[in-house]
């Protein structure tokens, strides 16, 4: 489940707990229309199609030729891709309590490109951590992602979300992602493992925003209203890549659709709560493409969307095809904000978790719990 973009982990010594700050071709033909695509033509535009106006890629700029993969040339890395690690007053705090809570960390030595910020929190000094439940072994394995696999991983360490709430509850972060490998060989994919997890954080300290960045429990909605009813205050599900693209990056065991459905219903579930999800970009595919998945999410009830570069963690790992170039990203970013998404990051560096306190998400969440408590009152 912890996508494969670019990624560093932390790990406690006993029990293992594995604490993530992550940073962020070929075709098949098919000769029969998908069944989402036959209820999209079926069903036609909707309201917010019109209401939206009139969203195109004709004006999207182009990748140059030397940014695109070729046979017998190596793709090189482009200089917006080459950062230093920017460094303040709150990466250092944070790295002092990793320290003392004597935690391995090879975020530092990996020289991951978005520590600083993540760390420090950026000019709003909202601190961010993404923390890895359930294990460092997942039980699929998409192409374009570096967690080991295992058939049988080990079983759940009964004492992580106790251990994990006491370790935030001294970091003092503002806002914590809670994300996890698949984990099917259990019978509800570990969702009341996150829940419990979300009940602990919020129980030591209820202003601590809590993101679930989840599996999609192979389609079992039971597992979803689990984790959409434990008290979080985002629910974050990543649909990866565009719809033609699944098959050749992710586990057979996960598509498109059943990631849109499962956005679908814990917006559902908790109507007030705010969802997100992330695309890589990078992969072969096309503007059309990009489009329609942004669509596709929103159509979903999709509040916030982070759009990043792809890059392959190994030899072994799907091959980028082409490095999206800056401009690019400003064009989906200004898309995204055209189709209704609430917020909307894209950037190279950009990753699913990246910045995920910036005050803006901080913003919506609260303004939306003032609307709560307000219309309850």
């Amino acid at each position: 489940m912890i996508r494969g973009m670019i990624s560093t982990e932390l790990s406690f010594s006993r029990p293992l707990t594995k604490v993530l700050l992550r940073c962020m071709s070929s075709r098949r033909t098919q000769n029969k229309l998908s069944e989402d695509l036959k209820v999209r033509i079926a069903s036609g535009p909707g309201l917010e199609d019109f209401l939206m106006g009139p969203v195109d890629v004709t004006d999207a700029p182009t990748v140059p030729e030397h940014l695109k993969k070729k046979k017998g040339h190596h793709l090189r890395l482009p200089d917006w891709l080459k950062t230093e690690i920017p460094i303040g007053k709150n990466y250092s705090r944070l790295r002092d309590s990793l320290r003392k809570l004597k935690l391995n960390t090879v975020c530092e030595e990996a020289k991951c490109p978005n520590i600083g910020e993540c760390w420090g929190g950026g000019e709003d000094e909202t601190a961010t951590a993404t923390i890895m439940l359930l294990g460092d072994q997942c039980t699929r394995g998409c192409r374009f992602c570096s967690v080991k696999t295992s058939r049988a991983p080990p079983l759940p360490d009964p004492a992580e979300p106790r251990n994990t709430a006491s370790a935030i509850a001294e970091w003092g972060l503002d806002y914590v992602v809670l994300t996890s490998v698949d984990r099917d060989d259990l019978a509800d994919g570990g969702s009341a493992h996150f829940a419990e997890t979300v009940r602990e954080i919020k129980r030591r300290k209820s202003s601590i925003l809590v993101e679930c960045l989840t599996p999609d429990f192979q389609g079992d909605l039971k597992c979803v209203k689990t984790i959409a009813g434990s008290g979080l205050d985002v629910f974050a599900h990543n649909i990866e890549t565009v719809e033609g693209l699944q098959w050749l990056a992710r586990d057979p065991r996960a598509n498109y659709s059943q990631s849109l459905t499962v956005l679908q219903h814990a917006k559902t579930t908790m109507p007030g709560l705010v969802t997100k999800s992330s695309i890589m970009l990078g992969m072969g595919e096309t503007d059309s493409e990009v489009l329609q998945t942004l669509k596709d999410l929103r159509t979903a009830g999709v509040d916030c969307v982070t759009l990043g570069q792809y890059m392959q963690p190994t030899k072994r790992h799907l091959k980028v095809t082409e490095y999206v170039p800056p401009e690019k990203f400003k064009f989906w970013e200004d898309t995204g904000a055209k189709l209704g998404f609430a917020y909307v990051a894209s950037g190279p560096l950009v990753r699913s978790s990246y910045k995920a306190g910036e005050f803006f998400i901080k913003n919506i969440l609260k303004e939306r719990k003032r609307l709560d408590v307000a219309s309850n009152s």
